[in-house]
């Protein structure tokens, strides 16, 4: 499944790029990709545990830059 996601509070590019890293290496994700330029995460997992890797993104995300919210 793939998912493309409005982010708000995303502030930098450097944050953007820094928070793609850390969500890529969260196991269950096959691809992500984050704009600033757009404020979007778009995020690919396998459909059984999409719900789980985005909690998970959504957690690294906080812990990295707690004022990012993602728009479900």
């Amino acid at each position: 499944m793939r998912k493309t996601f409005n982010l708000e509070g995303l502030d930098c590019a450097n944050c953007a790029a820094k928070i793609e890293t850390a969500i890529r290496a969260l196991e269950g994700v096959k691809e992500v990709s984050i704009s600033f330029l757009t404020q979007k995460m778009t995020l690919e997992a396998e459909d059984a545990i999409f719900d789980e890797v985005l909690n998970n993104a959504e957690a690294v995300m906080k812990s990295l830059e707690d004022e990012i919210e993602i728009c479900r």
